[in-house]
């Protein structure tokens, strides 16, 4: 690994990069300030199609936008999710009658945001029944079922494979539903495996691990996490090629296989450097590959794809890809040549191979956003209750919050990074002010709810990221029933958060028991759906935030720290549930 650059602030070559991607690409445009490259030329009759993540792994994502691939990519920090807010900007940016996928890559850090992005797009386009979904490509195999069962595969550079496809389908017109399960298919059937001599290395950081002259990792991740096992010496080139096929197609490796390959199956190869090795290289790792599939699996690719498509900046490292266009096309109930010719279909993206140039004139106008993404866009429909009452149970619930935030810090500070209860005091502290600002006389529901929506949407982190889907799928079932229903009732209410609760378990995987949020969330919403009754509600939750004393947290940051203190019975409340709680609690005391 070299820790020689010719940029030492990371952060600068980001907007560098993208300046220049546009520049040399006339066919693209850049929203600078979003950091959002998107296709002026896509049509709001497609479904549209975004993608992104962190910024280190050119040419994805942005080097993807293009007719009949992406219509637009969203830019993070290198390493980083980009935020909610970029996010929406690319929506915007790429309008769609039809409906909009967002594909990640299944971070958490990506699924939280654009899970967050997503939900709050259904909210604002309720009234006009534009649907949208988050895709997660999880074609990683390294790691296997048992290693990754909480948290699900990790995505590698196979999801250029599934971008591809799903690009084409949407260029052609197809619908939103038959989009998504084109896209989920194709995920389905890709696997990949790669592997490294070292880790990358981030322009301007220090202490990064480096791995020593004999050994390479089976499995590395692109962010430098660890992989499968070290492999040392390194092993032939024939061998360590031949393993990582076995990882990709052994039908009986219980752990990793999850595509079959049959005999005569149409098979995608893709080869992908992780930006450090020569192309004389990744020419000699293709090359045997093909050999390796032919002599010990009969397998001859019908297609092969070979360079750069998912880097992890420097490393030198490569992974392996197959996509089953056969197992998708069945899944899909149609002719391998339609799923083939979505793959073959000409793109404008710059740096998909033999990339097609239609020669038409294309704009170069900056798309204007919508502005602030505010939630009481969604409908003209809408609950109004007592002004005074919908105060006074907001601001109640905020004043708890606040008083608790010595405790919130404290316990933090022992199991996290020490935040949460800043976090959670500011977020009230902006909630109380837009309270003042804006809801003394007004009693409606999706204003309040914008309140909060606006408060949590600066507020960061995983926490804020859970409050946030789970405002933003609020709003949406409150906009559905306020067509159909008069008053706002505790029942109507139980429905609702059922249905927010439900939507905010697509993006995480936390329930109860994991010592987080979802342990007071999950209690409450459920009793409050099933038995009609607040009081019982917050008994819940109040139990649930009790639980979390003594449990071992199994996700977050929390993790790596959580049996430090010798015994579970020393380890505190979750901050994040109790703040929660507290939140609730007040609620209820405001209501009374």
């Amino acid at each position: 690994m070299s820790t020689k650059h010719f940029f030492a602030d990371a952060p600068s070559l980001v907007a560098q990069h993208l300046k220049a991607l546009v520049a040399a690409n006339p066919s693209l445009c850049l929203m600078e300030d979003d950091r959002v490259v998107y296709n002026p030329c896509h049509r709001p009759t497609n479904v549209s199609i975004i993608s992104g993540g962190g910024s280190g792994h050119e040419p994805a994502w942005s080097g993807l936008v293009g007719d009949n691939l992406l219509a637009a990519a969203v830019n993070g920090p290198i390493f980083g999710s980009p935020s909610t807010k970029q996010i929406l900007t690319a929506i915007d940016a790429v309008p769609s009658n039809k409906g909009v996928i967002l594909v990640i890559t299944n971070y958490t850090g990506d699924k939280l945001h654009f899970g967050l992005a997503c939900e709050k797009a259904k909210a604002k386009y309720a009234s006009k029944c534009i649907p949208f979904a988050v895709l997660a490509a999880t074609d990683d195999v390294a790691l296997g079922r048992k290693r990754t069962g909480m948290v699900g595969r990790r995505g590698l550079a196979g999801n250029v494979i599934v971008l591809k496809v799903l690009g084409a389908a949407a260029g052609s017109g197809i619908s939103f539903d038959e989009c998504v399960a084109i896209g989920s298919a194709a995920n389905a059937n890709t696997v990949t495996v790669g592997t490294s001599l070292d880790h990358c290395h981030v322009p301007g950081r220090q202490n990064h691990e480096t791995l020593p002259e004999d050994v390479c990792v089976l499995g590395m991740g692109i962010h430098n996490e660890p992989g499968l096992r070290r492999l040392s010496p390194i092993p032939r080139i024939e061998d360590l090629v031949a393993e990582m096929l076995n990882y990709l197609i052994d039908p009986n490796d219980e752990e990793r296989a999850y595509v079959k390959f049959d005999e005569g199956d149409e098979i995608v190869l893709l080869i992908n450097n992780f930006g450090g090795l020569s192309s004389l290289e990744t020419s000699a790792l293709t090359y045997q590959t093909i050999v390796a599939l032919e002599k010990e699996w009969n397998i001859k690719p019908a297609r092969v794809f070979s360079g750069i498509f998912e880097s992890s900046l420097d490393a030198p490292g490569f992974s392996v890809t197959l996509c089953n266009m056969s197992k998708v096309a069945c899944q899909l109930s149609v002719t391998v040549p339609t799923i083939m010719d979505y793959l073959d279909a000409p793109t404008t993206a710059p740096h998909w191979p033999r990339p097609y140039r239609t020669g038409a004139k294309v704009g170069r106008e900056k798309i204007n956003g919508s502005g602030t993404w505010k939630v009481n866009d969604a409908a003209e429909r809408d609950f109004k209750i007592d002004p005074a009452k919908l105060n006074k149970m907001i601001r109640t619930a905020c004043e708890r919050a606040i008083a608790a935030e010595p405790n919130l810090t404290r316990w933090d500070m022992l199991m996290g990074d020490g935040d949460c209860g800043d976090g959670v005091k500011r977020v009230s502290l902006d909630v109380v002010n837009g309270l003042d600002n804006n809801l003394k006389e007004s009693g409606s529901v999706l204003k309040a709810l914008d309140v909060v929506s606006n408060a949590v949407d600066d507020m960061g982190g995983t926490l804020g990221a859970i409050f946030g889907i789970f405002i933003a799928a609020l709003v949406t079932a409150v906009v559905k029933r306020a067509g159909t229903v008069n008053k706002l009732s505790v029942s109507v209410w139980g429905d609702c958060v059922k249905e927010a609760l439900d939507c905010l378990k697509l993006h995480t995987g936390a329930r109860v028991g994991d010592r987080t949020v979802m342990d007071v969330l999950i209690p409450f919403c459920e009793t409050l759906y099933c038995e009609k009754s607040l009081e019982r509600a917050v008994g819940a939750a109040h139990k649930g935030a009790i639980s979390t004393r003594g449990l071992i947290p199994r996700f977050g940051r929390a993790t790596y720290v959580a049996t430090s203190s010798g015994q579970s019975a020393d380890i505190p409340p979750d901050p994040g549930a109790w703040a929660v709680f507290e939140m609730i609690k007040g609620l209820l005391e405001g209501a009374e």
